[in-house]
């Protein structure tokens, strides 16, 4: 039986930003199957093969598939107590130390089943999915025991095969101090080393780990410790770092290839230095620096002189970023860390492809080859997605090749 030819499809006249930059005329998009066929001038765009392919749109502005570098989708309960309790001056710091904060998620999450944390996760990641995410990074972080763990992760891994979008998973163990460790946090770090990271590794269900290096989560070294077991289980590292004092976790998780640090809000010279010579991207989380009300720039001139790529992400949580609105994030990055439009939206295509690794297979970039997930918004210009907070200007989102309506 001759195999099943591949539909063609073509958007034409589109304002097209191809991930980095804004292309300076009309162009054409043709699709084959699941990848990027043709990125051709509309002058060029050779009528008979136009009338090969299946038109499914024109006009408007096609971007790459929007990428989330950064979320925490998967947790039990509401920290909806704390907000308020930071409106009336209680710092992020100090309701972590009360016993509050990333461990009252780890108490409703470890209570609740499987299915009940798909069901919560569920529609936090249907809602980025209407706002243009094709791609997803899911972090665990709110079981700190083996089994919570991988539960998280799994959950993570559902999400990815039951909606249309790919998910990437990080382990998050060294997220937070569980209870049962609260003596004894280079215990824990044993636990998170010896056994949790290679009983993800053997069921492959992580496909990166990630540590929270701050004085009120885990040290420099014990961090390192981290990466050590990571790297010897072929797993990449990430790192939150630097968003509530300046440690050096950044630069000791560049020195070990880090793909990313995240936050980065006190991000010295030196750091900025090893992040360029490790290539690791920089993940702005300006959700959070909204929703705490935080008043320290991430050093965001010195990374664009040293050429740091710049990625950003909705750090979706319960806590610190209970935002979930990727196009929201691009108008806090141009309004609160001053990048233009085109850093912004770069920042969520093609940079943060860069943060999850991905960027050899040219996703978030609209190329000859690259994947075939794409959104096609009802604007006239990129930049207006930056700059107007305005749902439902999504026409089209196109996952792999195949198109649904925004």
């Amino acid at each position: 039986m001759p195999a099943k030819l591949q539909p063609r499809r073509l958007w034409r006249d589109v304002t097209l930003f191809d991930g980095h930059d804004t292309l300076p005329e009309p162009m054409a998009v043709v699709v084959t199957g699941e990848s990027i066929e043709r990125v051709i001038p509309m002058r060029q765009l050779d009528r008979a093969d136009a009338e090969a392919c299946e038109l499914f749109g024109q006009g408007g502005v096609l971007t790459p598939g929007l990428v989330d570098c950064h979320t925490h989708l998967v947790f039990g309960g509401s920290r909806a107590e704390e907000f308020e309790s930071r409106l009336e001056g209680v710092s992020y710091e100090a309701i972590a130390r009360q016993g509050g904060g990333i461990l009252s998620t780890v108490r409703a999450t470890r209570t609740a089943s499987e299915e009940a944390l798909f069901d919560m996760a569920r529609p936090r990641l249907e809602a980025l999915v209407r706002d243009g995410i094709t791609t997803v990074e899911i972090k665990s972080g709110y079981g700190l025991s083996i089994a919570d763990e991988l539960k998280m992760l799994r959950v993570a891994r559902r999400l990815g095969e039951e909606l249309p979008v790919r998910v990437v998973t990080t382990l998050l163990g060294a997220h937070a101090l569980p209870p049962e460790f609260k003596d004894d946090s280079d215990a824990y770090i044993d636990l998170v080393c010896r056994e949790m990271i290679p009983a993800a590794a053997e069921q492959g269900l992580a496909d990166a780990v990630d540590v929270f290096c701050e004085k009120i989560a885990f040290s420099v070294a014990q961090c390192e410790r981290v990466f050590e077991a990571a790297e010897a289980h072929g797993l990449p590292i990430k790192a939150h770092a630097e968003q509530l004092s300046n440690l050096g976790g950044s630069a000791m998780a560049a020195r070990h290839g880090a793909l990313s640090a995240d936050h980065i809000e006190y991000l010295d010279e030196a750091g900025v230095a090893a992040l360029r010579e490790a290539g690791s991207v920089a993940v702005l989380l300006p959700g959070a620096f909204h929703t705490l009300r935080e008043t320290r720039l991430p050093p965001i001139a010195a990374l664009r002189e040293a050429g740091v790529p710049m990625a950003i992400a909705t750090d979706a949580n319960p806590g610190s970023s209970p935002l979930f609105m990727p196009t929201l994030m691009l108008n806090f990055a141009c309004t609160l860390f001053r990048l233009t439009p085109r850093e912004a939206l770069a920042g969520m295509t093609a940079n943060g492809a860069r943060a999850l690794g991905l960027h050899g297979q040219s996703l978030g970039r609209i190329v000859e080859g690259a994947p075939a997930d794409l959104c096609l918004w009802d604007v006239e210009t990129p930049a207006e997605l930056a700059y107007a907070v305005q749902p439902g200007r999504l026409r089209q989102r196109i996952y792999r090749g195949e198109p649904s309506h925004g």
